[in-house]
C-alpha cells in the first residue's frame, strides 16, 4: 500500500484499515503535535476526501454529525438549545485555525481526558457509529472512551459519525471550562450541563465533567438529587460531596485533585445558574 491513501470512497478506506495498520488522518490538529519526527510515520488513511463524512444532517432518530465535520462548523450551525454547550465547546477548542482544520471525530478518537468536546457529547446522550469491512455497530460516548488515549475502535474500525437522539435538543445547555488564562488553554476543569423545565422545576438534568479524572464522566447521583427541584434553588443544591463522589480528580501541572474537586463543584454551580436563568 502507498505510505499515503486519499481515498474518495468508505470502502476502499475500510479496506486499507483492514489489510494493514495505517495512521488515520483528518484535521491532523493532535496528530502533528504528538508526532516527535519531521513527517508522519506511515502508511496514512486520509478520510477527507471520503463523501459523507462531514456535515450536519437531520435523521429519524435526531441528529447525525460526521466525523470529519470541523469546530467551526459546528459553531456555526444552526441547532436546539439543548446543542448550545456543543457549539460553546466548539469555540473554546484553540484558535480558529484550529477549529477550521479540527474534527470532532479526532477529538474522540484522541481520547485526551481535557477534550471539549467530550463533556456535552455526553450530557447530550450522544453514540458513535463505528465501521468495518465486518459491519457497523455504535457505542455510547461513554463507552468509547476507555482511559486517556485510550478508546474502543477495534482494529480495522474507523469512527463515520456522532449521533446525538432528537430529544436531547431540549431545554437550555451551557458549557464552561476553567483554566490558566481565558482563551487557548487546556481545562483544569471543564462542565457542560442542559436542563429541561415543566412548570418552573426541572424535569430533566444532564451534567457531565471533564478534565477531573482519565475520561470525562457523567454526574447520575447529582442529576437525580436535581431533578423536580425549582430553578431557582438548583444551583445552591448541588453538594460537593456528591460531585465528589462522582470524580476522580488528577494531580498534574495544571492543578492538584483538591483544587480540580472544589472547582468542579464551583463551575457545575455557575452553568447550572447559567441554564436555569434562561429557562426562568
Amino acid at each position: 500500500m502507498s505510505l499515503y491513501l486519499r481515498p474518495s470512497e468508505l470502502q476502499e478506506a475500510l479496506a486499507a484499515l483492514a489489510a494493514a495498520p495505517v495512521r488515520v488522518a483528518a484535521g491532523c490538529t493532535d496528530l502533528f503535535p504528538a508526532t516527535e519526527r519531521a513527517a508522519l510515520p506511515g502508511p496514512v488513511l486520509d478520510i477527507t476526501g471520503i463523501a459523507g463524512l462531514g456535515g450536519i444532517s437531520e435523521t429519524p432518530e435526531g441528529l447525525r454529525i460526521g466525523a470529519i465535520t470541523t469546530w467551526a462548523e459546528i459553531a456555526r450551525a444552526a441547532l436546539p438549545g439543548g446543542f448550545d454547550m456543543l457549539r460553546q465547546a466548539a469555540r473554546e477548542v484553540g484558535a480558529w485555525q484550529i477549529q477550521n482544520a479540527g474534527t470532532i471525530g479526532g477529538n474522540l478518537c484522541n481520547a485526551s481526558p481535557a477534550a471539549d468536546g467530550v463533556p456535552p457529547l455526553l450530557a447530550l446522550g450522544a453514540q458513535v457509529e463505528l465501521a468495518s469491512t465486518a459491519g457497523t455497530r455504535r457505542l455510547a460516548v461513554a463507552e468509547f472512551l476507555q482511559g486517556p488515549r485510550r478508546t474502543a475502535l477495534n482494529p480495522g474500525e474507523l469512527l463515520l459519525a456522532v449521533h446525538v437522539p432528537k430529544a436531547a435538543g431540549a431545554g437550555a445547555s451551557r458549557f464552561l471550562k476553567l483554566g490558566a488564562r481565558k482563551s487557548l488553554v487546556i481545562s483544569i476543569v471543564m462542565v457542560a450541563v442542559r436542563l429541561v423545565a415543566r412548570d418552573g422545576r426541572t424535569a430533566e438534568v444532564a451534567l457531565s465533567v471533564g478534565a477531573c479524572g482519565p475520561v470525562a464522566s457523567r454526574l447520575p447521583a447529582v442529576e437525580a438529587a436535581l431533578t423536580g427541584l425549582p430553578l431557582a434553588d438548583l444551583a445552591r443544591a448541588i453538594r460537593a460531596g456528591d460531585v465528589a463522589n462522582a470524580l476522580s480528580p488528577i494531580d498534574d501541572i495544571r492543578a492538584d485533585a483538591r483544587y480540580r474537586q472544589g472547582a468542579a463543584v464551583e463551575v457545575l454551580r455557575r452553568a447550572v445558574a447559567d441554564c436555569a436563568g434562561a429557562l426562568a
